[in-house]
């Protein structure tokens, strides 16, 4: 009797969790995808929610994703196969059933479209305006279509949105913030449309992306044509990092979209305190509409805080960056750098055959994913053919990187560009390799076997690796490495999140 007492006063205890649980508010906290994915666009059609952004000199670019509650994405597809030159801000938009987005590269503005954000999508169609970045397309009330550039200038376009109809004319000045505050320079970019209850709200971007923590910034302004006149938000900045105690840092670059349950919010980026190297990860605030028509970020709200998620149906998020490479082509998490040539890498039986390139490191594009946790490791298992070498490596660009290679001598380790230390090789052709990034502090390794490591060196600090020193706002991303004669063979790709 005793026994079945404490059977049932342990089903009802686990059935009262059970229900509370249920009854909690769904939370997420930011950021909402860690590592570089700067400068996002989303749009909402029925219950998904699309997304892209900056792609820089990554290539494939123009990566587009899918969710169903705005915390939980997966990789659908990469809108730009063909190099055009370093993908700035993009903008995704949906307009009569078909998918467009709109971005800045190689000195001028283009446009790819697609039926299904799953692709395919159409080569890139120059819009043939240069001077200018960060387009944001715009519909008025009679389906007229225009984009806003940077520096508070539009253009309209045509009625199927592939070419512009005159010229850019001027149309806003941004929002004067205050002189004393530290930023980088004014930087009038970014420019988002909503349209909503007969107003153009134009969101706009101002302060400089990087520099002082407390540069960037979020700016509003309203209008009742595309081409004004502006009045500016009196909740400007929407969002702003105001002082280096926040754990974001040069917060800016925003999106407003509505969710399922009518909601808004803002999709944006920003850097995380002492760690430029992943980049400006993509953050989300709520957005309240005040009385007055205006929109706002709650009081007393901080990206850093745990906070009520969106409404929607939580759906499988992304599946990492690991790849056991048993498909028949790279997964999406995969892309070159500045030198894009996909017939390099060949998947086959279970396997990444990566054709050598070059020389040198420096001769050879790496092929990388993009990292984003404090502390990681990656490792994967190769094969060396025909005199190649072979290796991993954390890549911010050509000039800053480290790497570990080895070929049929040695294991080595570098430092941007110069040897650190050399080790025989003598497990031959075949073994791991790994290497840990511990919170900017990273060793390397190799094993016969994948599980007992020899550790080479523990030596390099990376929390240089970032744009202040290099001039380019990338991150430190992870990958391959294969140069000399012939190819590597590389299995079981792990990156695996620390705690």
């Amino acid at each position: 009797m005793k026994t079945l007492k404490s059977k049932v006063t342990f089903l009802i205890t686990a059935l009262v969790i059970t229900l509370n649980t249920w009854a909690q508010e769904p939370t997420y906290t930011n950021p909402v995808l860690g590592g570089d994915y700067p400068d996002p666009s989303v749009v909402r059609v029925g219950d998904d929610y699309y997304l892209t952004h900056s792609s820089f000199d990554y290539y494939p670019g123009l990566l587009v994703w899918h969710s169903k509650d705005l915390i939980h994405w997966e990789r659908i597809s990469h809108a730009l196969n063909e190099y055009v030159g370093s993908v700035w801000a993009p903008d995704l938009v949906y307009v009569n059933g078909k998918f467009y987005i709109y971005f800045p590269a190689g000195g001028t503005n283009w446009v790819v479209v697609a039926d299904s954000p799953e692709g395919p999508w159409s080569e890139p169609i120059d819009l043939k305006l240069s001077g200018f970045i960060d387009p944001g397309h715009v519909l008025d009330a009679e389906g007229n279509r225009y984009l806003y550039l940077s520096r508070g200038y539009v253009v309209k376009l045509t009625a199927d949105g592939l070419a512009t109809d005159g010229e850019p004319v001027f149309n806003y000045d941004g929002w004067q913030f205050p002189k004393e505050w530290s930023t980088e320079c004014f930087c009038l970019e970014s420019p988002k449309s909503t349209v909503k209850d007969g107003w153009y709200y134009l969101t706009t971007a101002e302060g400089g992306t990087a520099g002082p923590a407390t540069a960037h910034m979020v700016v509003s302004a309203r209008a009742k044509s595309p081409y004004g006149p502006f009045e500016n938000s009196p909740y400007n900045p929407v969002v702003h990092t105001k002082d280096r105690s926040e754990q974001w840092w040069n917060q800016g670059h925003g999106t407003l979209v509505e969710d399922t349950g009518g909601q808004w919010w803002m999709m944006y980026h920003g850097y995380e305190k002492y760690f430029w190297t992943l980049g400006r990860q993509m953050l989300m605030l709520p957005i309240e509409w005040t009385a007055d028509g205006w929109f706002k970020v709650p009081d007393n709200i901080l990206a850093e805080d745990q906070l009520p998620a969106p409404a929607g149906k939580p759906a499988m998020s992304n599946p990492g960056l690991s790849d056991d490479f048993a498909h028949d082509e790279l997964g999406l998490q995969w892309q070159f750098f500045k030198r894009y040539k996909p017939e390099r890498a060949k998947v086959e039986k279970g396997e990444l055959i990566f054709q050598a390139e070059g020389k040198s490191f420096d001769d050879s594009s790496p092929l990388l994913v993009n990292a984003g946790d404090r502390k990681y490791e990656i490792q994967v298992e190769f094969t060396l053919r025909e005199g190649a070498t072979g290796g991993l490596c954390l890549y911010y660009n050509e000039a800053g990187n480290m790497h570990i290679t080895v070929n049929e001598k040695n294991f080595s380790v570098y430092n941007r560009g110069k040897r650190k230390i050399s080790v025989p090789n003598e497990l031959g052709n075949h073994g791991y390799l790994r290497i840990l990034n511990d919170e900017n502090e990273v060793s390397f390794y190799f094993s016969a076997n994948g599980e007992n490591w020899e550790r080479v060196e523990r030596s390099i600090e990376a929390s240089g690796f970032n744009h202040n020193v290099f001039g380019e706002f990338l991150s430190l991303r992870a990958g391959l490495i294969a140069f000399g004669e012939g190819d590597v063979t590389y299995d079981n790709f792990i990156y695996k999140k620390l705690d």
